[in-house]
């Protein structure tokens, strides 16, 4: 992946993530785990090689069919964006309300991915309401809303404090063990250390590490 005339942000890049399997992507900053996330969730498009996802070959896919991919993609952000003026019910439902669900079968999604993140009592709350950590996790409900198969962290944990962040990630593992595949880009690498799973180490866009 290029950027400009000369700056690689990924290089020599070669690896396979299982279905089903959790992993972290590490490094300094500038190391490329952005950008590989952003490559993923294609939000970027590679300028050369060969990126496969989900059954598809993602660097060949027409630009009209992006947005039925990306449906299948659950993305949870560092800063949450979410809706200050929507509640917590309505922020989750962003995405099915796009996709065109019907009103129950919306608001039964809902409802179980709130349920999931334990926050089935604060769907008409407001998110200047909510403390940080409950922030993220009706960010990780709008993303697993639509019960995605692949689901894409970038620092989700990066703004919580040690006692979130763990909460946050084993949020993250219960829904891995329930068969999303998880790739989180994450600098904690105490935190990472404790979660026992495969670790991707980027440094200057090459693999530096895959433990």
């Amino acid at each position: 992946m290029r950027y400009g005339s000369n700056t690689d942000a990924l290089s020599d890049l070669s690896l396979e993530i299982n279905e089903q399997e959790m992993v972290f992507v590490t490094g300094p900053s500038g190391a490329g785990k952005s950008t590989l996330l952003r490559l993923l969730a294609a939000l970027e498009r590679p300028t050369r090689g060969q990126l496969f996802a989900l059954g598809l070959n993602v660097s060949q896919l027409p630009s009209r069919r992006i947005p039925a991919y990306r449906r299948r993609i659950g993305l949870v952000f560092q800063d949450h964006r979410l809706l200050l003026d929507r509640t917590v019910f309505d922020n989750v439902a962003l995405p099915l309300v796009i996709a065109g669900y019907p009103r129950r079968e919306l608001t039964k999604r809902v409802r179980a991915a709130l349920q999931t993140v334990g926050l089935s009592n604060r769907e008409t709350a407001r998110p200047m309401m909510l403390s940080g950590g409950e922030q993220q996790r009706v960010g990780i409900a709008r993303a697993i809303v639509a019960r995605p198969p692949l689901l894409i962290a970038d620092e989700p944990t990066g703004n919580l404090d040690p006692a979130l962040s763990l909460e946050i990630m084993q949020l993250f593992r219960r829904l891995n063990e329930a068969g999303t595949t998880v790739v989180i880009a994450s600098h904690a690498l105490a935190l990472v250390e404790k979660m026992g799973c495969r670790v991707l180490r980027l440094n200057h866009g090459m693999l530096e590490g895959d433990s």
